[in-house]
């Protein structure tokens, strides 16, 4: 538990006080009458390290630092640093709000202080000193706006960064796995391929491996088969290569079945070689088939790396220039490549009927995209295990019709007049700012000139966004 210092008053006589407070910006025009404006004005001495105010506490005061320097921190984070001629305080006492940041010394610091009542005498008495604060405090609480807003922003991209590191992992790790495989595949295959080489051949045999090879070659994407028709498959496979003495036949036979390779298309080598030289001609096939599989498999992985790329750039670069068409349903599908790993964790069901005839909006790309982050990252947060979105979009009354529903819980009947207000949330503390819909609304009304509405019961929440596809930027 912090122990908040009370500082130590000291006493001033009121000739030096007003001379001291003229130097302040906002008390230049002080004359010795208006000195009545502070009534019970307390000058109080603190040390470095004494909390001049703690964070949470509903207790109000107007200060006016003469010197020193204030620490302003939300947590471990310092904020701003305060010095000699500043005032604060006035935020809260106007607002009506508890102390949201802590004040700390961070040097021998003196400051006049004025408690709630003391404050209020001097904005109604000192019209000019009620001005100047007036326009400190607006000032402020725009800044102050624009930093939690920043930081809304930072942890959203954190949230996203994560997801795509998580997401680049998983085919990248493939991808390597599947290239030190292939590196040993190709280093048998040359092996098995030089103890061929020395075999005297006959043309019948090197007319059976060619056709393998072909066959082989030809078959590098099959129709998906189910795991009982995989299995008999490889099970049929690996009976007849037992029966025909090779070894590590079930080993051997997954590569080829999964290739389409059967028992009797395999006939011809059994006809043209015998003993290890039959060994040695099938391991050269599953060796080659093996080896094209695992070259798929690394096309793969490079393809999911590339597809992630694409997404972020779309994700991130369209806001770069000035308004342009975009795509919607590319944006949202963006959109749901970024938020992959969260959907993947809940086991979320994404269902996804998007018009093939839907035209393009004009607007800024990572506006648009940041729409979509909000909407679906609150769904994703609203619903269980094994839950559902789906996501529709659709033109009607010349416009791009968008909607994004949820099975859910629902927004209470108490929360719903109040959802899109700025800082106004229903996650746990440090879960949410309160912000995302509030980002929404503003993008979708100011900059697209459209409009979101939403409905909600239990089991249902529905988000509607219509964009003009007229623009009227």
């Amino acid at each position: 538990m912090t122990t908040i210092a009370t500082g130590t008053i000291v006493e001033m006589d009121r000739e030096s006080l007003l001379k001291r407070l003229q130097q302040v910006p906002v008390f230049q025009t002080l004359d010795s009458a208006d000195m009545n404006c502070f009534g019970k004005a307390e000058v109080i001495d603190f040390q470095p390290g004494d909390y001049v105010l703690e964070s949470g506490t509903a207790a109000h005061f107007f200060w006016i630092i003469l010197d020193g320097e204030i620490r302003v921190a939300d947590g471990q984070e310092t904020l701003a640093v305060l010095g000699a001629n500043e005032t604060g305080g006035e935020v809260p006492l106007l607002a009506g709000t508890q102390n949201k940041v802590d004040l700390i010394a961070e040097t021998p610091t003196r400051l006049v202080r004025l408690d709630e009542e003391g404050f209020w005498q001097m904005m109604t008495s000192c019209k000019e000193v009620r001005q100047g604060i007036l326009g400190n405090m607006a000032r402020r609480t725009e800044m102050l706006q624009a930093m939690v807003v920043q930081r809304e922003k930072l942890a959203s991209l954190g949230t996203m960064v994560a997801g795509l590191m998580h997401e680049l992992n998983n085919p990248g790790a493939a991808a390597r796995r599947a290239a030190g495989l292939l590196r040993a595949n190709l280093l048998r295959l040359q092996t098995v391929g030089m103890k061929l080489s020395r075999t005297a051949m006959s043309e019948e045999q090197v007319d059976c491996l060619v056709e393998l090879q072909q066959r082989a070659m030809s078959r590098q994407k099959l129709q998906p088969r189910s795991s009982i028709e995989e299995s008999d498959a490889e099970e049929a496979l690996g009976e007849w290569l037992t029966e025909q003495g090779i070894p590590e036949a079930w080993q051997m036979a997954p590569p080829l079945a999964a290739m389409g390779i059967t028992r009797e298309e395999l006939q011809c080598a059994r006809n043209e070689f015998e003993g290890e030289t039959l060994a040695s001609a099938l391991t050269w096939l599953e060796s080659l088939v093996s080896s094209l599989q695992l070259v798929g498999a690394v096309e793969e992985s490079i393809s999911r790396v590339t597809e992630l790329a694409l997404a972020v750039k779309k994700y991130a670069y369209e806001g770069k220039l000035a308004q342009q068409a975009v795509d919607v349903n590319e944006s949202i599908a963006s959109t749901l490549i970024i938020l992959a790993h969260k959907l993947r964790t809940k086991e979320i069901e994404v269902v996804k009927e998007f018009s093939t005839s839907l035209p393009p909006v004009m607007c800024f790309g990572a506006g648009l995209n940041q729409v979509w982050t909000n909407l679906l990252d609150n769904a994703i947060d609203a619903l269980p295990q094994k839950g559902r979105i789906e996501i529709r979009t659709a033109t009607a009354d010349n416009q791009v019709v968008i909607t994004i529903t949820d099975n859910g819980a629902g927004i209470l009947q108490e929360h719903q007049p109040h959802i899109f207000e700025p800082f106004y949330t229903t996650k746990a503390a440090g879960v949410g700012t309160g912000l995302g819909l509030d980002i929404v609304h503003r993008i979708v009304h100011d900059k697209l000139h459209g409009s979101v509405d939403f409905t909600s019961e239990p089991g249902r929440t529905e988000f509607t966004v219509r964009i003009p596809l007229v623009s009227q930027n």
